[in-house]
Order: structure tokens, then sequence, then C-alpha cells
């Protein structure tokens, strides 16, 4: 380990506490360093806040250096016996927040027994999520164990007022560890080993200039009038720069989520228009100038011009779509003085970004022809943004970039192309060299199980200029024969094109860079973190001498908003700094004792004292009171509410419930719904069987709606409900539901906080749930069929068919195998699946009959059998062909 990061271990491993560095600084170091020390059969560490990427990565290096126990991952896989087990066997085990909090309420860890918590992703920990809660129940049990928690993610801590103290409090942590990039340490370990880049600013073209500054221009002007529109909200971080940060959307959303139900809809508009307009401007340095037209042209339909809030009728829009379609579509003539407009061709911009890595790549190829004979092939690192980028490069160095971009010409716009074939020799530029280089082609870094989103080329690839003719512009494998026969020769280098985050996964540069140990490293695209990571691997592999090549736009977005990620990180910390100085730690912070508010839970008297005189004798008598008791479906524990429920004194028993969500008492059931729930709920027809059965075995059924924290508590517009539905269909269907089932009772809650008190309400004066009885009831039902196995499609339409019924739908769908085998029945055994005779009898003759209309039916005479009002009087008559 590098210095810093070896201090950074003995720190939290002495002290709990809470660690928060820069990004890219090797966090995942010195976690590993820490597994090492607890993978012993003594302990008993539970590990949280880890993803399952970053789970396999922790064990294959804990494995390639010799650590055992190796530590497991449990998963729903594995059933209570097992779990329990395992969590006697001691070791690092990586656990699910939800496993693990019904593991702990049922008492199937040892809870004296586990050694302590290692929490990753601290700033994801909320008061109310499943860590939280977990943490809690150990610490309320455990007062000797460890809680050290890590987060490399500076600027979550400074939402909200007092957030880094809320999070310390919420993990019972008193101390914090704080790593900037400019920390002392930090940086003398980084500079000791200098990484070698070389910055390159490419110069954009005027045409991409011109966008960039009509784009700029529509942005300003609706920030602006969303301002204007809403004076009385706080939008001082609203401005034109923040405007392009990643996280500029998340940040407005989440301060106008509590009002979006009295936001005007013109408002509601302009934010979605940013985040369109953000878009395009993202895309104008990443795309091609294909595909970016083709993007900004799916907006000049009639249908988002009306949605729009407008920006489409303003004259810098009108600059964004004619110089876009310029860019896509110029026209070039032959320099022929006798050549006609037919002999014209279309030449679409490249990007130039492409001449810049084409002449990267010459250098680099140079060089190492210069250099000192290799035994193996150089590798060159190409970091892209995303797998859009990814493949963009791997076509432009297979086909080059005249001949890609006339083929995605006529992919995208469904036309041909004039005198294709001559199309990019015509085009030459007279100064305009070849790059010629051997490059590699293989299979995707990783396997080929995984999806193609990095790339290992090998082939002799030239630059924009070549001709769709050539033969070098298709795939080469490398074998064996391609090798040179003697050292003294050259080897070709090894192209590898890989985004920041292959396939989701934030550590996939680390590894690839330990793998393969690349010599050459191009930042195709602009990103903090991998620029620290490659620091931190020069640092630590000093005898590869990386040299990165650095390439940025200069003068635009992709540079400014690179610039202000760097500010911004640097100003949280800045922030926590200042923090740290001025926080107060409670002495009991660290939940080591009782007295501890964060434990302490707000539980009823237990006892009540009950005076009675008989005899002349005054005698007390102490009535003890079992402890408040709601029983929990184990599906439930995907959302905050049992956490909140327990943080009140209530006691939480999780089983598997097949009758509604929440039993409060013998007679008390809840069906618990949130709004995306509800409407999903009611389009399927769920909803109708879930009221069905809690109406049948309780006498106090209820529906409770709850909303999210922080959003607004209305069924207003399309914020909450989707395109299907509006808010007056789903009251319409309640209002049914109510109808069809008057014991039903519809309860609303504003968020999980209300649904909490207003269960401790309901259960006052109430006798309290048993679990075995709850599971029971409704247990037939569920071991004849799982309705959610079944195609809703095929659900609805069995459902229709005559004689078919809630009661009888079940068999129905389980041995009725498909509609062949049901055709196939005789009315006796459909008798056996629906047990009533009246209904066998109507879907049978529903299967084998068909029904027309009698020929009194077609006449519409007011006299007549046929027509009475609206569709009385039609009568049928049986088809005996």
């Amino acid at each position: 380990m590098l210095e810093y990061e070896n201090q950074m271990f003995l720190d939290v491993l002495h002290q709990d506490g809470l660690v928060i560095t820069a990004k890219g600084l090797g966090l995942e170091t010195v976690f590993i360093s820490l597994l090492k020390v607890y993978c012993d059969p003594g302990n008993l560490v539970i590990v949280l806040g880890t993803i399952t990427k970053e789970e396999e990565y922790f064990i294959s290096e804990l494995k390639a250096d010799g650590v055992t126990p190796i530590p497991k991952i449990i998963t729903t896989e594995f059933q209570t016996a097992e779990r329990e087990r395992l969590y006697l066997e001691g070791g690092v085990l990586f656990v699910s927040p939800q496993i693990l909090v019904v593991d702990l309420l049922k008492e199937r860890i040892p809870i004296a027994n586990v050694t302590g918590f290692l929490v990753f992703r601290a700033h994801n920990i909320l008061e109310t999520c499943h860590e939280a809660f977990a943490v809690r129940l150990y610490r309320q049990k455990n007062k000797t164990g460890f809680i050290k928690a890590f987060s490399n993610s500076a600027q979550a801590f400074t939402v909200g007022f007092a957030q880094v103290e809320h999070i310390m409090k919420t993990l019972f942590l008193c101390n914090l560890y704080l790593w900037p990039r400019f920390q002392s340490t930090v940086n003398t370990s980084l500079t000791k080993y200098k990484l070698d880049v070389i910055e390159l600013h490419v110069t954009m073209t005027p045409a991409m200039l011109q966008i960039q500054a009509a784009v700029l221009d529509l942005i300003s002007i609706s920030i602006k009038e969303l301002k204007n529109g809403n004076s009385s909200l706080d939008l001082d971080e609203l401005t034109t720069e923040n405007a392009i940060a990643k996280s500029f959307h998340k940040i407005l959303q989440n301060q106008l989520d509590p009002v979006w139900n009295q936001l005007s809809g013109k408002t509601k508009q302009l934010v979605a228009d940013l985040k369109t307009l953000r878009y395009i401007l993202i895309s104008l340095t990443r795309c091609d100038s294909v595909t970016f037209y083709s993007i900004i042209n799916t907006m000049r339909r009639t249908e988002y011009a009306l949605k729009s809030s407008g920006w489409l009728l303003l004259d810098s829009a009108e600059t964004l779509f004619l110089v876009a379609k310029q860019r896509a579509q110029a026209i070039v003539k032959s320099k022929d003085e006798n050549s006609s407009e037919k002999d014209a061709v279309v030449d679409p911009e490249q990007v130039p970004k492409w001449q810049v890595l084409s002449e990267i790549l010459k250098e680099i190829d140079e060089n190492i022809r210069k250099g000192p004979r290799s035994s193996q092939s150089e590798k060159i690192l190409i970091l892209v943004n995303d797998k859009q980028t990814c493949e963009q490069l791997k076509q432009y160095l297979v086909l080059g970039g005249k001949t890609m971009l006339l083929h995605l010409y006529q992919k995208i716009f469904k036309c041909k192309v004039p005198k294709f074939t001559e199309a990019a020799a015509e085009v030459k530029e007279e100064n305009e060299e070849d790059v010629e280089m051997n490059i590699n082609t293989s299979q995707e870094i990783g396997g080929d199980s995984e999806p193609r989103d990095s790339y290992m080329l090998s082939q002799k690839v030239k630059s924009e200029n070549d001709g769709p003719e050539s033969d070098e512009g298709q795939y080469v494998e490398l074998d064996e024969a391609s090798q040179p026969s003697n050292e003294s020769e050259y080897y070709p280098p090894v192209i590898m094109i890989q985004p920041f985050k292959k396939n989701g996964d934030p550590l996939s540069l680390v590894k690839t860079l330990k793998e393969y140990k690349p010599k050459f490293v191009v930042m195709y695209d602009a990103d903090m973190t991998a620029i620290r990571r490659l620091e931190v691997f020069h640092a630590t592999f000093s005898e590869v001498n990386v040299v990165v090549y650095f390439v940025l736009y200069g003068s635009s977005v992709e540079e400014q908003a690179y610039l202000t990620t760097l500010r911004r990180e640097k100003e949280a910390f800045e922030y926590l700094i200042r923090t740290k100085s001025t926080m107060v730690i409670a002495e009991n912070q660290s939940g080591l004792s009782d007295d501890n508010p964060h434990l302490a839970r707000d539980s009823s008297k237990a006892n009540e004292t009950v005076n009675t005189r008989k005899g002349g004798i005054l005698m007390k008598q102490e009535e003890k009171k079992s402890k408040p008791t709601v029983i929990v479906d184990m599906r439930e524990f995907r959302s905050d509410l049992p956490s909140l429920i327990h943080k009140r004194g209530i006691e939480i028993d999780p089983v598997t419930l097949h009758v509604g969500d929440y039993i409060l008492s013998p007679d008390i059931c809840v069906e618990r719904k949130s709004i995306n729930d509800l409407i999903g709920s009611l389009n399927s027809g769920r909803l109708y069987n879930q009221a069905l059965t809690m109406t049948r075995h309780y006498k106090k059924p209820m529906l409770l709606i709850e909303y999210e924290l922080n959003k607004p508590f209305a069924m207003q517009g399309q914020y909450y409900l989707s395109d299907s539905m509006s808010s007056n269909d789903v009251c319409a269907r309640l209002q049914l539901l109510t109808l069809h089932f008057p014991k039903l009772r519809i309860v609303w809650s504003q968020n999980a906080y209300a649904t909490a008190q207003l269960f401790e309400e309901l259960k006052q004066g109430q006798p309290e749930p048993n679990s075995e009885t709850a599971v029971a009831i409704g247990a037939e039902l569920e071991q004849e069929i799982d309705l959610d196995r079944f195609n809703p499609a095929i659900h609805d339409f069995i459902a229709k068919l005559p004689g078919v019924n809630s009661k009888n739908i079940r068999k129905l769908l389980i041995y009725g195998r498909s509609l062949d085998h049901l055709l196939s029945l005789s009315k006796d055994e459909l008798l056996k699946l629906v047990n009533n005779s009246g209904e066998a009898e109507s879907l049978y003759n529903a299967l084998h009959k068909s029904y027309q209309p009698t020929e009194d039916s077609k006449s519409t005479k007011r006299g007549g059998k046929s027509f009475r009002g609206r569709g009385r009087g039609i009568s049928f008559k049986k088809n005996r062909t």
C-alpha cells in the first residue's frame, strides 16, 4: 500500500469512525486490507453496502493473496438453517440488508458474538434504510463490537442540513477521517511518482461552436423563465454553469419534489426541457455529426413541439437545427471543373478527436518501434465514457472515418449516398498522411459472456482517409502465426477500448490496470475518478512508467464540466473540514451505553397499576401486558416502514403472509400500497383478489395508500400516475372497490413516518396478533397457485370466460395447462376443476359452442323483440352445425 493508504488503514483499524476519501484514491485497497485482518473463524464481521461486482472483486483479491477463509456472500438462495450455520462458522460475510434485518429480528444471528460491522457507501445511509436498521439492532444488544464506515462521495455529505453529523449519529460513530486529494500525505505519495500526462486541447469545429453557443443560450433562457415563474422557491443553485454538471437535474428535482403538485404545467415542462437541452449539449461532444443530427431531428415533431415549453420557436433553436443538418448532410463537389452537380457527394463532418486519436496512435507506434524490443506487445488503453463511444471508436479504427459516417448516414436516413464507392477517395485532402498501425484484435476483456462494451483490436488501421475498398478495414483475428518469430522482431501494440465503468462496474478500470498493466493510456473522455485511479496505479506500479494522453475539447462544455467537478469536490471537502472543526460529539454517541437517544424506543407503558378494595383491604395488582407486536410480511422489508415501526417501540415479527402485509390485531389486516403499486394492482385486478381474501378472513380489512417522503401528498397530473391511468381513473376504481367490499376501509398516509404513528394508534386497546394463525390464513390458496408466475394477459383472458370466477380460476390456471387442453376436457372433467355444475356447463358451452344473433335481432323495428332501448331484447340462437 501507498503511504497514505497505510495511514488510512491504521487510523480506522485502531479507532472506529467514518472515512471519507476523494474519488479514485483507492478506498477499495484499504477495505481489502481490513477484510484480510478479519478473515478468521474467530471473528464474525458483517459487511453492508457493497454491490455484487465489488464483492466479487474483493473475494478475488483475497484469493489471490492466499487469505483463508474466504468471505461468503449470503443471498436468498440460502435457507434459514444454512444461514444460521454460516453465522456460527464466523469469518467475513457479505449480507443483503433485508436478509440481515430479518435474521436479527428472528435472533438467528448470535449478536453477542458479532465482532463488528463494515459499512461501504456510507453516504447512502439514512435513518429509515435497512442498513441503519440493522446497525441499530446490532448496537442495542452488542456494546463491544466495532462499526467502521467508508465513503468516496464527499458531495453527498453536503446535501441537506448537518448531513454528515446525522449519518455519524445513525451509525453510532464519533470520529471523522477526511482524505481529500490535496491532503499533504496524499499529495506527497502521488507526486513522488509523478504521472506523465500529455494534455491535448482539441479545437472544436466552427459548426460545433455554433451549436454549443445556441444550446447554452437556450439553457440560459429556460433557467431565466424558471426563476421568474417561481420567485418563491430557492433556486440560487440554478445557474448555467451548474446546469451542465452531471448531478444537476437530480438536485433540481429533489428541491422541487415536495411542491411538485403546486407547480404550474409550464414549470414542469421547463424542468424536462432543461434535461433535454443538457442531453443535447453532452451529445454534441460525444456523438458524431450524423448521430447527433438524428437525435435532435426527432425533436422537430409536432407532438414534441406542442408539449415543450416553447424553446423550439426561438432563433437559437433554429440555428441548432440548421447547423446540425449542415454538419450531417454536407455536400462536397468534385474538384473537376467539368463535373456536374450529380457528381457531388455527401461528406458528413468528422469528429475532431478522431484525427487527434490517430496521431496519438501513430506517435505511440513510432515510439515503440524506436524503443528497445520487448518480448510481448505493448498495450494501449483507450478510456471512454460509455459503450456507445466505445463502439464508435471501434468502427472508426476498423472502417475509417469517412466510410463509417457514410455507412451510418445510409443506415439512419435510409437513403443511398451518390457514388458511395468513390466518396472517400474524392474528399481526401492533399496534406493528410495515412496512419498505419498494427492493432491486435480479440474478444472483449473479461470473456465472451459479457456484453461487448470494450474491445481489444489488432489490425492494420489507416486514418480517416481510408477508402471503403481497403481490405484493411476488416477483422483479422490474432493467432500464433501473426506473432514475431523471434524477440528481435517488432510486436504490434494491442489497443483496448473500455468505458470508465464497464458493465456498470465501478472497479472495472482498477481490474484492467492490474491485469494488463498498459504502458500507454488515452483519456478520450474526461473523468476525474479515472485520472485519480491512473495516478494511484502509477504510484503503485512505478516500474510500468505509464504515459497518459489526456484529450479534451478546449473552451468547451466538456472542459467546463470537468473543471466544475474538480471544484465542487474541493469545496465539499473544505465544507467537511470546517464542519469537523466545529462538530459537537456527544459522549454517548458511540452507543456503547444505553443512554443514547438513537437506541431508545418510544414504547408505551408495559405495566398498569389497578387499585381495588376487597374486604376493606387495599390491594395493588400489577397486570403485565405483553409487548405490542405487529406481524409483517417478509416482502415488506423492501420498504422503510418496518424500521420506523420498530423504532416506536413495537416488536416486529417477520413471517410469510398469504393475506395482507401487516397484521395489527386478530381483526385488523392491512394491505399497503405505494402509488405505483396501487396503479399496477388496479390494472391487473390483483387488488380485487387481495380485498376479497382480506374481507373473507378479517373483520377489519384496510387498504393503506402510502405516499413517499418529500413528495406531494396528492394525485395530480402525470407525476405519480402512468400514461395509461389518470387520477380520475384511480379514484373511480377505488370507489368501485368500496362498493364491492363495504367492510374495506381505505387509509391515506403521507409517508412511512405517518404510517408508523397510525399503526401505533390503531393498536391501542387491541389484542396482540398470533403469527401462527396469521400464517395459516390463506395458506391453502397459496399452495394451489402463485398468480405472479402466470402471464397477466392469459389470466385476464381466462377470467372473462363464462363460468370462471375468483374461486375457480386458480385451479383452471394450474390444471388447465393450456387453452388446447381445456378444449379437450369433457364436461365432467371441467366439473372436477370448478366444483360447480352450472359453472362447468357455462364454461363447456363457451368453449365448444358458437352463438349467432337470430334473424329478429337484426331488425331495428320499435315494436319488435330485437331492439328495446340500449342493448335490450337481443336474443341468440345456438348454431347446430
